[in-house]
């Protein structure tokens, strides 16, 4: 049986993704090594980390190729707050099957998604 153990954005603006998703998940990276250009961030059993890669410069050409989820009972409020940290909204709330969800885009263009937790 397989656990996924992280998600990591490959990114040449390592210290503004970091800064973004310090606000996004409220608090600073548990792992940091800026020689490296290394930031990660405990959500949940996973980790979430932004490493400096030096071909991946600029925006995400393929944005929704590959999202991650972010899971909360209050989608709509995160997404107003997150909206205003200057995520790009990519589609707003919307209810499916009972739950919410919510896309939006972090400065490198990465679509990530608010999602209600599933029953």
């Amino acid at each position: 049986m397989l656990n996924l153990n992280s998600v990591m954005i490959g990114t040449r603006q390592t210290k503004v993704l970091a800064a973004f998703y310090e606000k996004v998940l409220g608090k600073p990276a548990e792992m940091a090594d800026e020689e490296y250009g290394f930031f990660g961030w405990q959500v949940g059993a996973s980790y979430l980390s932004v490493l400096d890669h030096s071909e991946m410069d600029g925006r995400s050409k393929d944005p929704g190729r590959v999202m991650f989820n972010f899971e909360t009972p209050q989608v709509k409020e995160e997404y107003e707050r997150i909206k205003a940290l200057g995520a790009a909204v990519i589609r707003e709330p919307y209810e499916m099957e009972g739950g919410w969800i919510a896309t939006l885009a972090d400065p490198d263009g990465n679509y990530f998604q608010l999602v209600s937790p599933m029953e």
